[in-house]
């Protein structure tokens, strides 16, 4: 057999084989069929199942939250004051004279009515002895003119004496009672001039250093300050208050100065030492200047605070913190959960349902680190104080576990 003949046998034998599978193949069940469907669908999926991406979890932000609740919020103001003693009195010479004691030393407690400086008294002593003398002599006169006086009436009523002796006899005698008045009154002043040689302490309280010295020339004609005297177990607390902050009290019926029923609370005020530290007495407003300095839009304000260890000196400046509200049962919320912008103050609150909600509020004041919410939000609910950057609108979020 040649090679054409064998390629020829293989041809033929090759399309009667392609006829056997042809016929093979139509003979199948359509139950075979399903089963290759089937198999060929499972293979498929098997493939996408084991190279399909790996899905992506939603992450819900873990949020830290408090309870909105109410307190009764005080209000505070600062502003800069001046100690000033209850009682600064200046000793001065009432009489000229040259100073010849001092008796006291500086810078100690004086009592009332205490000898401090003695000015030389001889000439208002030897003024007030003049005086004491003219007095004797014009009382003498005017008994003398009185006893006249008595000898000459019944003799006026006898037709003994004329009307002109009797009316000279009146006019001697009124006039030697106006000479003794009128000694009796110079006798007094030379006697008090006399007394204000011996300069006594007018209050008790603490003396200053002397403003002269011994030998010195003093009176209303030379050197009158000798020393100064000051009582300070109390003081005096001395601040300007704006207009605006008082208006503000004023609307809420704190009356600065004035006690009030109405309130159960009384506008107290502490101050703050040179160093840094809070004095440990509280002082009462009891004043406040009842009109308002129109160059600077304030007004004084006056508070009395005790000084037993005399450790607020006159004259010391310090800081004012006066009480100036009491917000009863006020919502608060911690400041650092308020958020900012040109639309207004807001916060997030957490519902039950874990959907956060951002609700814009009204604010009022702050105290320390919370702030008082006039509007917006009710005691009893959550707000997101941590991690509120992370949120928005209607999404949901995790509540931290405390």
């Amino acid at each position: 057999m040649n090679s054409a003949q064998f390629l020829k046998k293989t041809r033929s034998n090759i399309d009667k084989g392609s006829q056997y599978v042809v016929v093979r193949f139509k003979r199948l069940s359509w139950k075979i069929w399903l089963v290759i469907l089937l198999a060929i669908a499972l293979a498929a999926g098997a493939v996408y199942w084991l190279t399909r991406p790996e899905p992506v979890a939603e992450v819900l932000p873990v949020v830290c939250t408090e309870t909105v609740r109410t307190q009764d919020i005080e209000i505070y103001a600062e502003y800069p004051g001046t100690i000033r003693a209850q009682q600064f009195v200046e000793v001065r010479a009432r009489v000229e004279g040259y100073l010849e004691k001092m008796l006291f030393e500086e810078g100690t407690f004086v009592e009332k009515n205490q000898v401090l400086f003695v000015i030389d008294p001889k000439q208002y002593q030897a003024k007030a002895d003049k005086a004491k003398a003219l007095l004797e002599k014009n009382k003498a006169l005017a008994l003398k003119a009185e006893r006249d006086l008595n000898r000459i009436r019944p003799l006026f009523e006898q037709n003994a004496v004329s009307q002109l002796d009797l009316d000279n006899a009146i006019a001697a005698y009124e006039s030697a009672k106006a000479e003794v008045q009128m000694s009796e009154a110079d006798l007094t002043q030379d006697e008090l001039s006399l007394s204000y040689t011996t300069v006594r302490s007018p209050i008790s309280g603490y003396i200053s250093e002397r403003h002269v010295d011994i030998g010195t020339l003093v009176g209303p004609g030379g050197q009158s300050l000798l020393a100064n005297i000051v009582k300070s177990d109390t003081v005096f607390v001395e601040f300007k208050m704006t207009d605006l902050d008082y208006q503000k009290s004023k609307s809420r019926n704190v009356n600065l100065g004035q006690k009030d029923s109405t309130r159960t609370w009384d506008p107290y005020i502490t101050v703050t030492m040179a160093d840094k530290s809070v004095y440990k007495y509280k002082g009462l407003v009891d004043f406040a200047d009842p009109q308002v300095d129109s160059r600077s839009g304030t007004f004084s304000v006056r508070a009395e605070m005790p000084n037993p260890d005399h450790e607020l000196l006159p004259g010391q400046f310090t800081n004012v913190t006066l009480l100036l509200d009491v917000r009863e049962n006020a919502v608060v919320v911690p400041t650092k959960a308020i958020v900012t912008e040109k639309s207004g103050a807001y916060v997030f609150v957490l519902r039950p349902d874990d959907v956060v909600e951002k609700r814009f509020i009204e604010l009022g004041p702050e105290s320390g680190n919370t702030t008082v919410v006039e509007r917006g939000i009710w005691p009893g609910e959550q707000i997101v104080v941590e991690g509120y950057h992370k949120l928005t609108h209607g999404m949901k979020a995790i509540r931290a576990a405390k």
